[in-house]
């Protein structure tokens, strides 16, 4: 089987077409290397809102989504995010097929509580049928997928990009899942730590070492490693040699996290 890895791509991590240039380069260089790549939208949603006269409300870190709002959202992802994507690497030479969680019901969702709080139209997956991405992967398409879902009766749902890419990692038996973000990795006094075991992790999330935006992506790794990934990897793009230091484990780049 070859090796498959799943990468998010979030936030500032590549900013303007050049790094997609650079990830084409690196997809086309490792042609036995199945690649799936989720990406979010955070910034962008929050500027089409309050472009809108939206008002952006987060509870708990979630981004509240009202009826109104989730139209705009997913303009945002599945539209102007997801097509900017998926034009730059075809641009390169990648084939690509652009998805949502909506495309083959990807990902059936049930509205996300916590505590008894609701935030609208933000989803929970609750099933995921990747027999779309595998298939577009037998056809050499790279899937580029936006998080954004239905409900079993079709309404959309806006769903957290980190808990989606580590959901389908598990279900298409990824080798390995990536967070490529604006950070090296996970940063213990400065300096960035190779590798931690899961339980560390959660040490360092209670004591406050861990936080922030960095604990969702850690939930979502945590997921991933109980669901069967191997190997769940924070890290910074560093250039089109960044995928071959990931698949063969050498020099590997940022924190991987493991049971």
């Amino acid at each position: 089987m070859k090796p498959r890895i799943l990468i998010k791509i979030g936030g500032r991590a590549f900013e303007g077409e050049s790094g997609f240039t650079d990830l084409a380069a690196a997809i086309k260089s490792n042609p036995d290397l199945e690649v799936i790549i989720v990406h979010g939208g955070g910034a962008e949603i929050s500027q089409a809102l309050k472009k809108a006269h939206r008002e952006t409300v987060f509870v708990d870190g979630i981004r509240v989504t009202r009826a109104e709002d989730i139209k705009i959202v997913e303009a945002v992802l599945s539209g102007t995010i997801n097509g900017r994507i998926a034009g730059w690497l075809s641009k390169n030479g990648i084939a690509c097929r652009r998805m949502s969680g909506k495309i083959d019901r990807l990902f059936v969702v049930e509205p996300l509580t916590r505590g008894g709080q609701h935030f609208g139209y933000v989803g929970k997956i609750k099933q995921v049928n990747p027999e779309g991405v595998l298939n577009a992967l037998k056809k050499g398409q790279v899937p580029v997928i936006s998080p954004i879902s239905a409900n079993n009766k079709g309404e959309s749902y806006n769903v957290n990009a980190d808990s989606a890419a580590a959901a389908l990692a598990a279900n298409a038996q990824c080798s390995d899942l990536a967070f490529i973000t604006d950070v090296p990795g996970v940063l213990i006094d400065d300096v960035t730590c190779p590798s931690l075991a899961m339980r560390k992790v959660r040490d360092l999330i209670a004591d406050g070492t861990i936080k922030g935006g960095m604990v969702a992506k850690m939930e979502a790794a945590f997921e991933a490693l109980n669901h069967k990934v191997p190997r769940v990897h924070i890290i910074q793009w560093q250039g089109a040699d960044t995928l071959q230091s990931i698949i063969n484990q050498t020099g590997t780049p940022g924190t991987m996290i493991h049971l």
